[in-house]
């Protein structure tokens, strides 16, 4: 069962994105922080700018060479489009459950006070803004999508079914869908716009004749990129949920552990911030604090931590217009999805082991030495309880199966922590899989 066999003999499932996809984000991206940077603009109104030149090539890509407004998956047939008599009143209820929505998702914004302080005012500003032209065009759209739609009663109508009293012509689990939907795309989108000007005002006023010479500076430019590029494709993935592009949400993470892992490592909730719980910086000093002195050592130790902070890049631009936590919106098994089924938790955890060094400390004091390192074993401990919940999750989808099993035979993380499962006694190959959850990198 786990012995690798030949790719003809086993080829690798089909991913539900192509390379082609990110690349033409990433050459959209690269060209806006060139003009940006060629006539200084800096500020945040640039900074979403770029989500736009990243996004919209991978559109026009995703439409007009992979053709993923045709696939089944969307749920569309553009060929027998209803009449709008017929899904008028359909559409009216759907209105009504988005509308409703929209309202929830506003009164927590307006509640929550963590979102009128700090960066996320700038989140806030964007979407006051926004909120009365997606209420105008939901309109049309709406109208326009539903003539097209093989079943036009999705979450949202089942919503908008309760909501007027209807009381036996609707879905719970439909709804509940919906709102989960809903409230990832309200929680990270908010965090995620907050955070887009910070790193690519850095990026753009970046002086390069500074660099010169300075393995350490030169190593931290190259990680700031890598961020920024991270960031713009996440923002871009949670903006752009539709299912013309087939990029909506199939279903969102029913499992309260789920949540609960991802909430710990987001504001407001986050548990690894200054005065958090998991805390693991108290009295610590960065990699290059450690290797002063050394620029050998300094530059290998800075090009590792890039190298990382590039493969976790990259596992949000192989996801291209479907970045998203807790949602399954199509199974990836490109790029660095054929190495290991969770490439951004495995970058991520090793560049904050080693760029952070929790395990030495400038107090010279043994006990924050042993809390340190202990706090940052409990945070990697974190992430793979995510990847656990992440993987029983995307489990309800055979594709997800199936791509799981060949990572058993083919990925290289994959096979080797089974062959120490294996030599240890944990998993022995006649034990097969077990059909609900699988082990996480």
């Amino acid at each position: 069962m786990f012995g690798r066999k030949s790719r003809s003999a086993d080829p690798r499932p089909q991913s539900a994105v192509s390379h082609g996809v990110g690349v033409a984000g990433l050459i959209g991206l690269a060209s806006w922080i060139l003009i940006a940077r060629q006539y200084g603009l800096d500020g945040p109104y640039s900074a979403l700018t770029a989500c736009f030149a990243c996004g919209l090539p991978m559109v026009i890509w995703s439409l007009l060479k992979d053709k993923v407004h045709l696939r089944p998956s969307t749920g569309i047939d553009w060929q027998n489009p209803k009449s709008l008599k017929e899904i008028f009143d359909i559409s009216l209820v759907k209105l009504t459950g988005l509308w409703a929505t929209w309202g929830i998702i506003a009164s927590i914004y307006a509640v929550g006070r963590w979102y009128w302080t700090g960066q996320y005012q700038f989140s806030m500003q964007m979407l006051e803004f926004a909120a009365p032209w997606l209420f105008v065009l939901s309109i049309p759209y709406v109208l326009f999508m539903d003539r097209y739609f093989i079943e036009p009663r999705d979450g949202a109508w089942h919503f908008g079914q309760f909501l007027t009293g209807r009381n036996n012509e609707f879905d719970r689990e439909q709804i509940y869908h919906h709102l989960r939907a809903w409230a990832v795309k309200g929680f990270f989108l908010a965090f995620m716009i907050s955070i887009v000007p910070g790193g690519f005002g850095d990026l753009v006023r970046l002086e390069i004749n500074e660099l010169a010479g300075n393995p350490v500076a030169i190593a931290r430019w190259l990680i700031i990129a890598m961020f920024v590029v991270d960031v713009q494709f996440a923002t871009v993935g949670y903006l752009l949920t539709m299912k013309s592009l087939d990029s909506h949400i199939r279903t969102a993470n029913p499992y309260l552990a789920g949540w609960v892992a991802a909430l710990m490592c987001y504001p407001p909730f986050i548990l690894m911030g200054d005065n958090g719980p998991l805390n693991y910086h108290v009295n610590t000093a960065d990699w290059s604090y450690w290797l002063g002195g050394q620029p050998t050592i300094l530059a290998i130790w800075g090009g590792i931590l890039v190298v990382l902070t590039a493969i976790y890049a990259w596992a949000t631009v192989a996801f291209g217009l479907r970045f998203s936590n807790l949602t399954h919106r199509g199974i990836l098994t490109h790029g660095p999805y054929s190495w290991t089924k969770h490439p951004a938790y495995v970058a991520k955890n090793a560049y904050w082991w080693l760029a952070s060094m929790p395990f030495l400390v400038t107090s010279g004091s043994f006990t924050d030495f042993v809390r340190n390192t202990v706090l940052m074993a409990l945070v990697s401990g974190v992430y793979y309880w995510r990847a656990k919940t992440e993987e029983k999750h995307l489990l309800g989808d055979p594709k997800y199966k199936d791509y799981a099993e060949w990572m058993d035979r083919n990925a290289p993380i994959p096979r080797l922590l089974n062959w120490i499962k294996r030599r240890i006694g944990w998993w022995t190959p006649d034990q097969g899989r077990t059909p609900d959850i699988q082990p996480a990198e």
